[in-house]
């Protein structure tokens, strides 16, 4: 993840002031895999440093016996990012081993997790500052509960169409959610690296919470944004398309990378149940 800021209430309305006023600016390997896990999913997840950053502050969230998926993207300087996304990641798998899937039991482990994170590094100068985005699916038997803080993202693709879930806490995604900008303005917005909530930065913390149904032959997609940030939605909803999962992960990692790779870059796709291509 580029470098992130958080501000107050009062400090984002100016900000907001700021940039409504002016025009969007134009801006000119080692990879991890994970097999098909768990009867009925189909589960790829990839992670790259990219084309510029010299370390992965990426974590995959992978757990085929919690049926537990997601990604964690860190910041906070050359130790606090890794450190932030791995706490997030192994934080959140503990706090829910033995439970039963809910929004309760999601939203309790990422505030443990979160309060872990905050401790620790009000103990360790080397840390100050650090925190990382979480967005996660947790799936039962017939169900999806979403967990999300920060600016990656959970997609869902369905009979071809390919939806947002999540909405992004960044400050150029409240300018669009306000209709001060429009999502092509957004793309390349100065300030689409300004975060506005991250896991660990403070000793609360807003989760977004959500649940859907399963449904036979959907696709989740969850992403940081070294993928979303150099890939257009409609080119992601074309490979998946035409694609398998595991050749879609591969292509949409290759996609990110042709586009500059200028972030860590992370994908994790799960299937639920097969569907025909």
């Amino acid at each position: 993840m580029k470098h992130k800021f958080r501000f107050t209430k009062d400090t984002m309305k100016r900000l907001t002031d700021f940039i409504c006023r002016r025009e969007p600016e134009e801006k000119e390997e080692q990879k991890e895999e994970a097999e098909p896990v768990k009867p009925g999913l189909q589960v790829y997840a990839l992670t790259d440093v990219g084309k510029v950053r010299a370390i992965n502050q990426d974590a995959l969230v992978v757990d085929e016996a919690l049926m537990l998926y997601g990604v964690a993207d860190g910041m906070g300087g050359h130790k606090g990012g890794e450190t932030a996304s791995a706490g997030a990641r192994d934080g959140l798998i503990a706090g829910l081993q033995g439970k039963e899937p809910s929004l309760d039991a999601l939203r309790d482990a990422i505030t443990a997790a979160n309060a872990a994170l905050f401790q620790q590094q009000a103990g360790d100068e080397s840390l100050s500052g650090m925190g990382t985005t979480l967005s996660v699916i947790w799936m039962s038997e017939h169900f999806v509960y979403f967990g999300h803080v920060g600016d990656s993202r959970v997609y869902r693709f369905r009979e071809g169409k390919l939806e947002q879930m999540t909405d992004d806490h960044s400050l150029v995604g409240e300018l669009v959610r306000a209709g001060y900008l429009t999502s092509e303005q957004a793309e390349n917005h100065p300030n689409k690296n300004v975060i506005l909530r991250a896991v660990g930065t403070e000793e609360g913390i807003d989760i977004d919470l959500a649940v859907e149904e399963r449904k036979h032959g959907d696709l989740w997609l969850i992403c940081s944004d070294g993928l979303h940030g150099m890939v257009k939605d409609s080119q992601m909803e074309a490979i998946l398309s035409v694609n398998t999962p595991e050749a879609a992960a591969k292509l949409l990692m290759d996609a990110a990378l042709a586009a500059g790779g200028r972030d860590n870059i992370s994908v994790v796709l799960v299937q639920d149940g097969e569907v025909a291509r």
